[in-house]
């Protein structure tokens, strides 16, 4: 029998945009995943607080107001949560991630079925750097200090990384090295209202990709991003007409399939983040981190 969570306590600031709803219009339009009627019942059992007391449906907000709810545990969907350590010092923490586990809570479903969370039970203080599609296997690396974090953040930021992932796509690409340069925007997506897509006025992505093997009818890639925008190298490979192999989502062109449904992190692509390379926020030394692909994205497989 599958074990529930501990739940989870959401709290949240009053912005002024929120400011004149009722406490129940607040919450059933910004989190739609539970029904009106299901907040309703929430705040008659007096799970909704604002300011630390009980809150009425129909009380109008006022910015700056604290509003917090508690959510009973439930159980989360399974997933893989075997994990490595691959580098640890007093800074840094570097782990693999399994295709299947979300890097972060997310959608409603994932708290404790998370890599966050597996981390943190080793290392509290630790904070992710970047994150992985929950599709995508690989390395995530984590501060595991606020002296770290900051220099980390800076790095990252101002492209001292670099970040290179496998790859398998569909296709032969008739060139062994080349760039891939297609903006990344929102696009309307009935499933999500907005969906980041290859977009003319998007914003600046650059991808470079290297040909390790070609295969029947695949191929296997080094993809280095020299940006770093929602599922780059999903979009890019997509909008050269070589989507990822098993890609639900992204089709030719860099946008969603006709008539699919998937979201970005319904699993089944090819991708794994395979080497990192920055400097160390403390020492400033350069460091290669690795975490070996699986199988399917190995030469020679």
């Amino acid at each position: 029998m599958p074990t529930p969570n501990q739940g989870y306590r959401h709290g949240e600031q009053v912005s002024s945009a929120a400011a004149g709803r009722t406490v129940l219009d607040h919450l059933a339009q910004r989190f739609p995943l539970a029904s009106r009627a299901e907040w309703q019942d929430r705040i008659d059992r007096g799970q909704v607080c604002l300011a630390d007391r009980p809150a009425q449906a129909g009380e109008l907000l006022r910015a700056g107001q604290q509003l917090s709810w508690d959510r009973p545990p439930w159980v989360e969907p399974e997933v893989p949560l075997a994990t490595a350590i691959l580098y640890e010092d007093a800074d840094l923490l570097a782990v693999a991630k399994p295709s299947g586990l979300p890097t972060l809570p997310a959608g409603g479903e994932f708290l404790e079925h998370t890599l966050l969370a597996l981390v943190r039970r080793r290392v509290p203080e630790a904070s992710p750097m970047h994150r992985l599609g929950r599709g995508t296997s690989g390395l995530v690396l984590f501060a595991r200090t606020a002296e770290a974090r900051q220099p980390l953040q800076a790095a990252f930021s101002d492209r001292r990384t670099r970040k290179v992932y496998r790859a398998l796509c569909s296709g032969l690409p008739g060139l062994d090295d080349f760039a891939i340069t297609a903006p990344i925007g929102e696009v309307p997506y009935a499933p999500l209202g907005l969906l980041h897509a290859a977009a003319p006025g998007g914003r600046p992505s650059e991808s470079r990709v290297t040909v390790l093997e070609r295969r029947a009818g695949e191929t296997l890639l080094d993809v280095e991003i020299r940006t770093g925008r929602p599922h780059q190298i999903r979009i890019h490979l997509a909008w050269v007409g070589h989507p990822l192999v098993g890609d639900p989502l992204y089709g030719p062109g860099g946008m969603p399939l006709p008539g699919t449904t998937a979201v970005p992190g319904d699993p089944g692509y090819r991708l794994h983040a395979h080497r990192l390379e920055l400097p160390h926020p403390c020492t400033g030394a350069w460091l290669v981190l690795e975490c070996q692909p699986p199988p399917v994205l190995r030469l020679g497989c």
